[in-house]
């Protein structure tokens, strides 16, 4: 039997209560898209499905309110699988004025023979805080990744912070040294906050933006060694 294509779409949304706290006002899970909230200001994006699978497209809806802050992980890794056509997972952000967001799940791994598709789009308001780290593993143990185009806008203040885009599963570019190399993993980490200055370390680089922020960039062997890559990196830059 073929399985049904998934379309799904979540919705996570902050608010203020009575007494100025955090509180979490819309939370809608949409299979394989499910929400749960662990504390305070605090969901975890939990897996309820298999994939993303080719052809499944999923989104999720992040909304943070003035004054509010808000920390999103996941329990585990996302594994995407093939299938019919590409699979596509769309994330749309926004943070008001005062607002703060982290958003840190576990990695991405593109199992072999995936097509995937990944977009970001992220408006930041003024004085609005953000910690968005992305990782993505390239294919399971002993086998060559599936393809993924990733890409990723964000705006600070109607003014463009970062404009970001790559592949991964190319033969052709990936093994390049100028690409990925021997690497099997690759990150990064985007931070509304100013680095010293610009730092370069084995398999790691902090760079300033020209709006406010930093992006921390790494390619590793495997996902501890980027985690910690990433860790090294994001220690670097003021908060």
């Amino acid at each position: 039997m073929t399985k049904a294509l998934v379309r799904a779409r979540a919705i996570l949304r902050t608010g203020l209560d009575d007494r100025g706290r955090t509180r979490v006002e819309t939370m809608r899970s949409d299979p394989p898209i499910t929400l749960r909230q662990t504390a305070p200001g605090e969901v975890h994006l939990v897996s309820t499905g298999a994939g993303p699978l080719g052809g499944d497209r999923l989104r999720l809806d992040v909304e943070v309110a003035e004054g509010t802050s808000l920390t999103v992980r996941s329990i585990a890794s996302t594994l995407v699988l093939p299938g019919t056509g590409r699979s596509l997972m769309e994330i749309h952000v926004y943070v008001a004025s005062g607002g703060s967001l982290v958003f840190a799940p576990e990695p991405t791994v593109l199992a072999a023979a995936c097509d995937h598709r990944m977009t970001t789009a992220i408006t930041l308001e003024p004085d609005a805080s953000l910690f968005w780290r992305e990782e993505i593993v390239f294919g399971r143990h002993g086998e060559r990744p599936g393809r993924c185009h990733s890409r990723f806008d964000a705006t600070f203040a109607g003014r463009p912070l970062l404009r970001q885009e790559f592949v991964v599963g190319d033969p052709d570019a990936d093994g390049s040294p100028a690409v990925f190399g021997t690497a099997r993993c690759v990150g990064s980490t985007l931070i509304t906050a100013a680095s010293k200055e610009a730092e370069v370390a084995e398999g790691v680089a902090v760079l300033p933006l020209a709006g406010p922020g930093t992006l921390v960039s790494a390619l590793a062997a495997d996902a501890v060694e980027l985690r910690n890559r990433l860790s090294w990196g994001e220690s670097r830059v003021s908060v």
